[in-house]
Formats: C-alpha cells, sequence, structure tokens
C-alpha cells in the first residue's frame, strides 16, 4: 500500500521531512503548503515532489491521505484537529499542543475518527533513549528510581537566526515562547524508555536578564520572561524525574542538545556532552562509542544554506551504532538525516501505521504524556513552584 501526503510548512525543518517521505517507498505522492509560496515552490524543485497546495483549506479539501504539520510550534493543536476531522491521518512535528484542552480534542478526534496521529518526537529515536529502553527491558536497571532529561540550548547558538529566519520582523514576540511549553525533547527521552508517566510536578522558572527583548513580559505575545527552568515530576510508578529546559547556559548544545541520566537499583546510565557511560555495582563502563551518530550529508550541503552554522549538527547527524539501521528502507541510505538519527525512524514510523493500520509508538495517548507535564510544568512555575497534578488520558486503545 501506499498513501499521499501534504506537507504543512516548507522551512528548515519540513523540506527536509519532505524529502524523507518522498523517498519512502510507502509513501505515493508528496505534495507542499507553504505561507510563503516560494518556498513550497522551491521544495517541489529541489525534491521533485508532487506539487504545491494554493493552502491549508485546499489541502483538506483535496484527496492527499495525510498532512505533516511543520508550522510554528504553538498553532499545532488545532491544525491537527482540524486535519483529523478532515479524514487525514496526521504526523505532527513537536509539541502536541500547547494546551490540556487542545490535547484532549486531538485525542478525541483520534478516537471519533479512527485517522492515525503520530507527534515527531525525536528523543524516542535518541541513541541514549533507545539503549536505556532496551536496558531496562532486559531488566539490567533493576527498579529505575529516579531520572533526568535536559533540552540544553543556549539561544546565542543559533536560535536568534531561526526565530528571525520563522518569526520575520516580530520575532522577539515569539522567541520568548516559555522553555516548559516545548518540553518534549527532554520529556520524551526518558519516558520515551521507561513504562511511566508524570502525575505532579513542583517547577521553578529563571527570569531572564539579558535585557535585549527576548524574554520579556512586555513584548513576549506569552507574557513570559523565563529563558531557564526546573521541574521535578512524580511519576506513577513511585519514581522521580527532573527535567531542564534552558535557553541561556554555558553549554555546547551543538554537539549534544539533549542529554539524560537514569539510576536504578542495579545500574545507572548517565550522559554529558560528549561521554556516555554506563556504571553498576562493580564497574563503569564508557558507551560513548555506541551514541556517536555519523554526519549524513556534509554541514556545507546547500540544502542547509538558510541553517544558521551553530543549528547545522541537528539536521545532519545521521545512525549511532546503537540504532536497528536494517529496519530502515533502503531508500534512505545516504539521505538526510538529522537529531541524533531520529527523522528516518519518525518518517518510517508513520508510514508504516498508516498503510498498516497500526499505533505508533508516539501515538496520541503517548504524546500527551510527553506534552503535558511541560504545560502543567509551566504553570507551577508561574505560580512560585506550586505542587500541581497532572492529568493522565490513559493508555491507547489495544484496537486502534
Amino acid at each position: 500500500m501506499t498513501f499521499s501526503i501534504g506537507i504543512v510548512g516548507a522551512g528548515q525543518f519540513g523540506g527536509q521531512f519532505a524529502h524523507l517521505f518522498n523517498l519512502h517507498p510507502g509513501v505515493r505522492e508528496v505534495y507542499v503548503v507553504d505561507e510563503r509560496p516560494e518556498r513550497a515552490a522551491e521544495a517541489v524543485d529541489r525534491y521533485d515532489l508532487a506539487g504545491v497546495k494554493p493552502d491549508f483549506e485546499a489541502l483538506l479539501a483535496s484527496d492527499v491521505d495525510a498532512v505533516a504539520i511543520f508550522t510554528q510550534r504553538w498553532t499545532h493543536g488545532p491544525l491537527v484537529e482540524r486535519a483529523l476531522r478532515a479524514g487525514k491521518h496526521v504526523y505532527s512535528a513537536v509539541p502536541m499542543a500547547v494546551t490540556e484542552e487542545e490535547i484532549a480534542r486531538i485525542i478525541e478526534a483520534v478516537r471519533e475518527t479512527g485517522r492515525v496521529y503520530m507527534m515527531g518526537e525525536t528523543s524516542y529515536y535518541n541513541p541514549a533513549t533507545v539503549y536505556a529502553r532496551e536496558q531496562h527491558a532486559a531488566g539490567k536497571f533493576g527498579r529505575i528510581f529516579y531520572s533526568e532529561g535536559d533540552y540544553v540550548h543556549d539561544m546565542d547558538l543559533g536560535f536568534y537566526d531561526a526565530y528571525q529566519y520563522s518569526g520575520g520582523d516580530r520575532w522577539k514576540e515569539t522567541a520568548s515562547y516559555p522553555p516548559m511549553l516545548y518540553p518534549t525533547h527532554a520529556i520524551g527521552g526518558v519516558l520515551g524508555a521507561l513504562p511511566s508517566h508524570a502525575v505532579s510536578v513542583s517547577c521553578f522558572g529563571v527570569k531572564d536578564d539579558r535585557n535585549d527583548g527576548v524574554f520579556d513580559k512586555d513584548v513576549s505575545m506569552f507574557g513570559n520572561d523565563f529563558s531557564n527552568a526546573t521541574a521535578l515530576f512524580e511519576l506513577n510508578d513511585g519514581g522521580v524525574m527532573r527535567t531542564n529546559e534552558m535557553r541561556r547556559v554555558g553549554y555546547p548544545s551543538h554537539i549534544r542538545e539533549s542529554r539524560f541520566r537514569f539510576f536504578g537499583t542495579e545500574a545507572s546510565f548517565e550522559q554529558l556532552a560528549k561521554v556516555t557511560v554506563w556504571q553498576d555495582k562493580k564497574n563503569v563502563h564508557d558507551i560513548s562509542e555506541q551514541m556517536e551518530t555519523r554526519p549524513s550529508i556534509p554541514l556545507d550541503d546547500p540544502s542547509l544554506a538558510n541553517v544558521a552554522p551553530e543549528l547545522r549538527d541537528a539536521f545532519v547527524s545521521g545512525l549511532a551504532p546503537v540504532h536497528d539501521a536494517g529496519r530502515l528502507p533502503e531508500e534512505f541510505r545516504g539521505a538526510p538525516n538529522g537529531h541524533e538519527g531520529s527523522h528516518h525512524f519518525l518518517v518510517d514510523d508513520f508510514v508504516t501505521a498508516v498503510n498498516e493500520g497500526t499505533l505508533p509508538p508516539v501515538n496520541a495517548w503517548v504524546a500527551a504524556r510527553f506534552t503535558l507535564p511541560g504545560i502543567v510544568a509551566h504553570a507551577s512555575a508561574q505560580q512560585n513552584g506550586a505542587r500541581l497534578p497532572i492529568r493522565d488520558f490513559g493508555d491507547a486503545p489495544a484496537n486502534p
């Protein structure tokens, strides 16, 4: 079986994903929609796609089978719901949504329409998460009682350029996006390895002091002045998870922006920018080589012309030894990858779910568990660290 798909947003990541969907043998046609028609046309020419649709409404009214949404992060929830209600399968970039109500409406739409929904959380396929998931499944950790997931990306390392590229003249209004409303790289990397979910949180935000108009409440469309935030989550299994979301930090985020730690009763796993270790009660084992990704394309590839040099590693990092490359289609060999080898797996899992009528790994219920804790954490930070409960939407149904 094959299907057609429309890419909504042909920006920095949307174009690369259009290319991967077009390469996949399970996809028949790829169309593109963008607010800037020239971007859509450029993507069609560069990747030999099927064509351009004039706008989102036209795409939903067309006979395409699926849509992949790569718009501004706070717009995803309503667009996803509309696409599902129009009978389309939906792939959405992170985050799933920015309110609990939006998340609830997406899950309701998935239930009622029976369409496939998948959130494109890269950390589910991060080498560290893959390794920890396998070790936990094998019982090597014992009981994991404490875990950490950090998304550590300084604004100076490419984010100013990225926000100006996507936000236009008023980019500072959107560059102040609250760190905890984009928690899925940190939370998803932990909960992607553990069969757990967060039930409560206490979070503190650090108010920005750069005074450059970013993270300024008077400028921010979100009324946000937190540039860093730290949350402590209670998990349903009695364990604890800590999450850091940092946008002002002296750290080489271009080397590794997402990093993880897991502590169990029998063994533990710890990761820094260039070093990863597995530890038991007898010894420390350096497993850094298993986590090391290989470049998929050169950093000066023409397709990266609009990407800040500090961000290009995220667009080129390919597979690591811990990845199961054998499950990917042959057509992906030599194709651009990114976010530590995750892009190929993201596309393949969505295509497989649509064509086989199965649930993807990061389905709507899993996506809610990766997204909602951060939304509640931000609310906690706004209330000076008040401990707040986190709603759980349950497990995905056995028969999608």
